[in-house]
């Protein structure tokens, strides 16, 4: 069994539920080779979900004054899932997954797509188990404090908008994306996607969810007209 206590302590967070720490973690595949263990973390990433882009909106507008526009761009920067994966990695949330034998070996953008989805659930759980308080700072510590390097780096900007402002710039056509192909049980579905000028598809990528597969789509689009 993993070390829960071990993780609390390097969180620097005391829980008064242990079960619900557990659970955060507890991936849906797991339940299925283990019926002893009952519940997953869905519910759990519902929750943290909310919480998440409460905490960071209310920072947002408290301490910036750009338009709305400009600061739901930031915020989508600081809630997407590669943010997510990337600080649940650097948490080592990873060490603590509940997976099932067959995702424990998968190690590709499925498991990015856990981490992220595993943060958002252990949040719930701070939430539910030590208050908002809690849950602020724990935004804060790790989220929050990468809104320098997203504005630095211009993480804000999405692909997706970039090549439709450039497409209506530079041929007058609004680009529209078509899902290619898809694959894979419920909890870990994947999706090809492809978007298209009209009739002529540009490029295609694919993806652990449709709007990842666009994004990455839209990226490459950008790099195959050079805008």
């Amino acid at each position: 069994m993993k070390d829960f206590l071990k993780f609390e302590k390097k969180l620097g967070i005391d829980f008064v539920d242990h079960k619900l720490l557990q659970k955060a973690f507890t991936h849906r595949s797991y339940i299925n080779e283990n019926p002893g263990a009952k519940e997953h973390n869905e519910r759990l990433e519902f929750l943290g979900d909310a919480v998440l882009e409460l905490v960071v909106t209310d920072y947002l507008f408290k301490n910036y004054a750009e338009p709305e526009g400009d600061l739901t761009s930031w915020r989508a920067a600081l809630v997407n899932s590669e943010m997510l994966s990337a600080v649940s990695s650097d948490l080592g949330l990873g060490d603590y997954l509940l997976l099932s034998r067959g995702e424990e070996k998968d190690l590709g953008r499925a498991r990015d797509y856990i981490l992220a989805n595993a943060f958002e659930a252990l949040l719930g759980a701070i939430y539910i188990d030590r208050g908002m308080k809690v849950a602020k700072s724990f935004v804060e510590n790790n989220i929050l404090d990468k809104l320098d390097m997203v504005l630095e780096k211009g993480l804000y900007k999405d692909s997706k908008s970039s090549f439709q402002e450039k497409a209506q710039e530079k041929v007058n056509i609004t680009p529209h994306y078509k899902v290619l192909d898809e694959w894979g049980p419920d909890h870990k579905k994947e999706f090809k996607v492809g978007v298209y000028l009209g009739d002529d598809l540009i490029s295609e990528a694919e993806g652990v969810s449709k709007v990842s597969a666009e994004k990455e789509a839209a990226k490459k689009a950008l790099e195959i007209k050079k805008w």
